[in-house]
């Protein structure tokens, strides 16, 4: 189980520390990092906005799939937080398709300064198939995962429980862990950012 923290202050200190199209281009391996993954239009970018506490921190917009590179946000000399792809966009060139998928691969593979991943997923969709590749994909490499289930001011506080219950039995109990989130209404602000810190201090 994640352990948590009160204190998410450290995440306001986060600041844009360089995007990269290819490998070259990622900072050095060391230190820890968070990864936020997910499909395209779920409201990542505002979500690290909202956990980190400053609005204009990772780049929104209205077009799923205009993140094209890996995006580094740094806290301290040890601490970043790391702005992945969107997948799943099909009015993205395949060939782009293709690049991202080979680059988020090598990253998720290959860097050892990942401590987690926090994967967000659209509350009235559940998990996708292509979401489920990466829970499968993290389960065999003991990589731990939060899950934000975002947009939960779309739907009754009913049905977001119940969409919550039916993600809590798809997953791994113990190792990864769920919650309702919205960046609009700001619900769950607090839960995500102390997970993040806890994945950072590698105790997820």
């Amino acid at each position: 189980m994640i352990e948590t923290t009160r204190d998410t202050k450290d995440l306001r200190r986060a600041q844009f520390l360089c995007s990269a199209h290819v490998a070259d281009q990622w900072p050095q391996d060391m230190g820890h990092e968070v990864a936020f993954a997910g499909r395209s239009n779920v409201g990542k970018s505002s979500a690290i906005n909202a956990i980190a506490g400053q609005a204009r921190l990772a780049r929104t917009s209205k077009t799923p799939g205009r993140t094209q590179q890996i995006v580094f946000f740094e806290i301290d000399s040890e601490r970043r937080l790391v702005d992945l792809p969107g997948y799943g966009y099909a009015k993205v060139p395949p060939g782009l398709q293709r690049h991202w998928k080979k680059m988020v691969r090598h990253y998720l593979e290959d860097r050892n300064s990942l401590r987690g991943l926090i994967l967000l997923a659209d509350i009235r969709r559940g998990l996708t198939d292509l979401d489920r590749q990466l829970l499968e994909w993290c389960a065999y490499n003991n990589l731990s995962v939060h899950l934000l289930l975002t947009k939960s001011d779309k739907l009754s506080r009913s049905a977001a429980s119940q969409a919550l219950a039916q993600v809590q039995r798809d997953i791994r109990l113990g190792t990864d862990t769920v919650q309702l989130f919205s960046a609009l209404r700001k619900v769950g602000i607090q839960e995500a950012g102390e997970k993040a810190l806890a994945l950072l201090r590698g105790s997820g």
